[in-house]
């Protein structure tokens, strides 16, 4: 299963840089994960200051 970036999400870009996949792009007032993309490694995850990018 993908990962989504909930609401809590500060717009700071560090799961985008850390994405090996490049699945990772900014959203209208957040950054968004394209699910059709996404390898579920949770790279995004460990990088993220506020736990934006949770399992689905």
């Amino acid at each position: 299963m993908a990962y989504i970036i909930n609401d809590d999400c500060i717009s700071c870009g560090a799961c985008a840089d850390e994405c090996p996949c490049a699945a990772i792009s900014e959203g209208d007032g957040k950054y968004v994960i394209d699910a059709d993309i996404c390898a579920d490694c949770g790279a995004c995850a460990d990088v993220c200051p506020v736990d934006a990018p949770q399992a689905e």
